[in-house]
């Protein structure tokens, strides 16, 4: 079994930075694609961005493009989500997620979840 734990949510302002971590116990860090997914109020989840098992490569949904940067660090079990240039619209729970296969979509389904955390961004 592998959990998820997510940490580093909070308040700020439009414009202002945030980074996100999940840590993760339980199997082989190493062995999973990891990522983030965010669920606003009365919307849809969808995906954030995701990294590959080995870090060499990411993906990012198009409205985070350019402000997020997804990370891992394999020595401490840790995914990380650098959000930069944060808007108004990006206030929502965000998961993190673990799946030894490659995720990259709003319909994906990764195998291991995180409960979340809450991002509000004020403008």
């Amino acid at each position: 079994q592998v959990q998820l734990v997510e940490s580093g949510g909070g308040l700020v302002q439009a414009g202002g930075s945030l980074r996100l971590s999940c840590a993760v116990s339980g199997r082989t860090f190493r062995r999973y694609n990891m990522g983030w997914f965010r669920q606003a109020p009365g919307k849809e989840r969808e995906f954030v961005a995701a990294i590959s098992w080995s870090g060499g490569s990411t993906h990012y949904a198009d409205s985070v493009k350019g402000r997020f940067t997804i990370s891992r660090d394999n020595a401490k079990n840790t995914v990380y989500l650098q959000m930069n240039s944060l808007k108004p619209e990006d206030t929502a729970v965000y998961y993190c997620a673990a799946d030894p296969d490659a995720f990259y979509s709003d319909y994906d389904e990764p195998d291991y979840w995180g409960k979340g955390t809450l991002v509000t961004v004020s403008s």
